[in-house]
């Protein structure tokens, strides 16, 4: 599905107060811990964990201004005693992450509903691909993990082969995270989960941790 523009979207996240726009910029603002989510969306997954844990530092990556402008309008239609001070994004290409993180400066990645790229030909594009999980085990901590959430049982599949090549340990993992009532105790959803799930499509997600 072809991307709409937002016409304007560019100068909004080049003015937004929220965005970071220089590795400089994140590299002289992080704080322990620190959670990431690569591919944030709209936003309202972040958002809501940045409200419900005030004392964690949270910062979205998006690669495209017309998607992460939603998110920054979420935060501005907010009144301003209620807007997180814990919240910051970038626009960047994931590919990029290493220029924007320190070796052991995140302890926590979320991937949520990433584009499954379903073509072979493009598998060292998807998020949880070995190519990625490299890049995201040198910016973790040592204790670091990755949580990985998704409706697409072939790119959880995928996934599946893909984190003991890049050095992590499987923590957990579920092809139906609605059902595991522990785990749901404090799942916060996106909007995609939102949707598929109501749609009666099962949510897979794991959980890695580095090996050390």
């Amino acid at each position: 599905m072809r991307l709409r523009h937002i016409p304007g979207s560019e100068e909004e996240i080049e003015k937004s107060l929220w965005v970071y726009h220089s590795p400089e910029e994140v590299k002289n603002s992080i704080h322990h811990p620190l959670y990431i989510e690569i591919g944030m969306g709209k936003g309202r997954f972040i958002i809501d964990n940045a409200l419900s844990f005030p004392s964690v530092d949270f910062i979205g990556i998006e690669m495209y201004e017309s998607v992460m402008v939603k998110a920054t309008r979420k935060l501005e239609r907010m009144p301003e005693e209620k807007r997180p001070g814990n919240l910051h994004f970038i626009r960047m290409d994931a590919r990029d992450i290493t220029d924007f993180f320190p070796e052991g400066s995140v302890d926590r990645i979320y991937l949520n509903f990433s584009d499954p790229w379903p073509k072979t030909r493009h598998a060292h594009r998807r998020l949880p691909s070995s190519a990625f999980l490299k890049r995201f085990y040198s910016i973790l901590t040592a204790d670091g993990t990755i949580e990985f959430k998704t409706d697409n049982r072939e790119l959880f599949d995928f996934a599946l082969k893909e984190y003991d090549k890049a050095s992590f340990i499987l923590s957990y993992s579920t092809f139906d995270l609605h059902a595991d009532e522990t785990a749901m105790q404090d799942n916060i959803m996106t909007e995609y989960e939102e949707k598929f799930s109501a749609k009666g499509n099962r949510i897979c997600k794991y959980i890695i941790s580095k090996k050390l």
